[in-house]
């Protein structure tokens, strides 16, 4: 009896939550293409980041004697594994009603192997580029030890090496994936970089908790920034309906050799920090500042005076 009433909730609970897809069509894809899977692409930022530094995130050893053996297995699951996620992220945008309707000889499945070839081809210049960033930190930070400390620890390193593998696929105009690559990195460094940002060589974020830098963002070489900077947008011009105008200049501009420091917003599209800028910590700039300047708030005042004397406690 008691299993009969539990069936009963369970259908009356199924009816509801059929009532409400049918009420916001919006947040469901009953009937839609398959989405792409977040772990299967976590997957693919982690064969990257074993083809790119090798011997430091996989299971096995790695020698002189197997690592083209080794390197070549992975190239050839990242391969694979690459192909059918961005293939999956283009059915979605060309919106088939089912995935097995985008069959893997078609343009969907054939454009998705030239992306991963494309990607796969990049990853040498890639890994030289990560070289000087990893070059950038151990200069840069006086308590990093060694290049394998700033590639096995820094958070801050992660997320420029999930920003670079992701902006290649951004550049190659994959939907969806580039995106879900720079969210993981979010959540697993809370640095939050757009993969469409534009981001020179030797490119350091120290600490790196709290960096925001958005879609439009252009960033020279030589660039330093501390925890908690935000590199944002100023305001949103949207149409004659309301709505947001996209792919506009939102974000500033960082020409070469600037350092940030922790806290500091700098707002706005047509905000550019000129070359050898140190921008002080928690400062809020919303215009453009000429080269080899020094941008600081005035010192706060500090109030001291001596503790209240607590009053005698009685016997308890």
């Amino acid at each position: 009896m008691n299993e009969i009433r539990a069936n009963d909730r369970l259908e009356a609970i199924t009816d509801r939550m059929l009532a409400s897809y049918a009420r916001q069509p919006r947040t469901h894809r009953v009937d839609e293409t398959n989405m792409p899977s977040q772990a299967e692409i976590i997957e693919v930022i982690r064969l990257s980041r074993q083809v790119l530094f090798p011997g430091y995130f996989g299971t096995g050893e790695m020698t002189h004697d197997n690592v083209r053996f080794y390197i070549g297995g992975l190239l050839a699951t990242l391969d694979r594994k690459l192909t059918e996620q961005v293939y999956r992220c283009f059915c979605y945008a060309r919106n088939q009603e089912h995935l097995a309707a985008c069959q893997r000889n078609t343009e969907c499945w054939n454009h998705a192997a030239e992306v991963a070839a494309t990607f796969l081809d990049r990853l040498d210049a890639t890994r030289d580029t990560l070289n000087l960033d990893v070059e950038a930190a151990y200069d840069g930070d006086p308590a990093a030890k060694s290049f394998d400390e700033v590639i096995f620890c820094y958070p801050g390193f992660l997320a420029v090496t999930i920003y670079r593998l992701a902006h290649i696929l951004y550049t190659l105009d994959v939907p969806l994936m580039p995106r879900i690559m720079a969210e993981y990195a979010h959540s697993a460094t809370g640095v939050d970089i757009h993969p469409g940002a534009r981001i020179g060589q030797r490119f350091f974020i120290d600490h790196g908790t709290g960096v925001v830098i958005g879609e439009t963002t252009i960033i020279g070489d030589n660039a330093k920034i501390y925890q908690g900077v935000t590199l944002g947008a100023l305001s949103f011009p949207k149409d004659e309906r309301g709505r947001v105008i996209k792919g506009l200049q939102r974000h500033p501009t960082l020409e070469d050799n600037v350092t940030v420091y922790a806290g500091a917003t700098i707002l706005g599209g047509e905000t550019v920090i000129g070359q050898g800028v140190t921008v002080g910590g928690n400062t809020f700039v919303t215009e453009s500042v000429g080269p080899d300047s020094l941008i600081s708030m005035k010192p706060p005042e500090l109030h001291l005076r001596p503790k209240r004397p607590r009053p005698a406690q009685g016997p308890q």
